[in-house]
């Protein structure tokens, strides 16, 4: 990994990425999208995700999603919307953080002068990017849905569009970079992803034969060396595609600015960790 400072988006993202991510993970979202209609796991992932563009076909979400396996997605999209609809899954997504948040953090704590401070800055750096929907299509899906009425929920929706935002951004600067989505999972894991290989690997819908090729690939463009380490060139390119990942993900902290920025982090840190040692361990 680099040893340049952190831009203040970039750590912004990682303190609040897991309160997105949980719920992915939780046991509430299962069992919210079973009542619905979904209740395979892989299946209720996409739909949950990518419910608020709507019923789109496959195409749409490989596009969107990018880096998963385009056979994966096609197990799930659109059959998932035979037995639900675009509408239950959103009422159950919100229900499912709603129930998840109250177990994890308690009741109190969702109810508090902090979580009210929060919710308020994450709204505000969102009121930066409302109109950044050109070229952001998961975004733009998320940004079109209205605000919950729980402070809690007004935190986790702005959570969300500051990561799907990013993560257009993001999807940008990886087909600029010319990786296919499977090259970019690879690599990605090798720069230091949160996910071991094996996971990142099987959660994407990759075959073993599938991942050992695509490191092929990159050894053959040069990017791995024989030891499917990142050549300089290969960290390079890496760091530059999380480069143009931060500027394009500058304009909601901009907005803040760096005091406001850090409070928000302050306020959510607690329970991002609390999040994370309860439901990744």
């Amino acid at each position: 990994m680099s040893d340049k400072p952190v831009p203040i988006q970039r750590a912004a993202h990682k303190v609040l990425e897991p309160l997105h991510t949980m719920v992915y993970f939780v046991p509430e979202a299962g069992e919210r999208y079973t009542a619905a209609g979904i209740s395979n796991g892989r299946s209720g992932y996409f739909a949950s995700r990518s419910a608020p563009m709507g019923v789109v076909p496959a195409e749409v979400v490989i596009s969107t999603f990018y880096n998963f396996s385009p056979g994966l997605v096609r197990k799930a999209i659109p059959s998932c919307w035979e037995n639900s609809s675009p509408e239950a899954m959103l009422e159950a997504r919100y229900d499912a953080v709603d129930a998840a948040w109250t177990r994890l953090l308690g009741e109190a704590e969702l109810k508090s002068d902090e979580m009210a401070e929060a919710a308020a800055l994450g709204r505000e750096a969102c009121s930066a990017i409302g109109d950044e929907i050109v070229g952001r299509p998961l975004y733009a899906g998320h940004a079109s849905l209205p605000w919950p009425q729980a402070e809690h929920l007004q935190l986790w929706h702005a959570a969300t569009l500051l990561r799907e935002h990013r993560g257009d951004g993001h999807i940008a600067a990886l087909v600029l970079s010319g990786l296919s989505g499977l090259e970019a999972s690879v690599s990605y894991v090798a720069y230091g992803s949160a996910f071991n290989e094996e996971l990142q690997r099987k959660t994407r819908g990759y075959s073993e034969e599938e991942w050992a090729q695509a490191k092929v690939g990159l050894q053959s463009q040069g990017i791995f060396d024989a030891d499917n380490q990142f050549t300089e060139h290969g960290r390079q390119q890496r760091e530059e595609i999380e480069a143009q990942t931060d500027a394009a993900a500058r304009t909601p902290y901009e907005h803040l600015g760096e005091e406001r920025t850090q409070r928000l982090m302050e306020l959510v840190r607690p329970w991002a960790r609390s999040i994370t040692k309860q439901v990744f361990g």
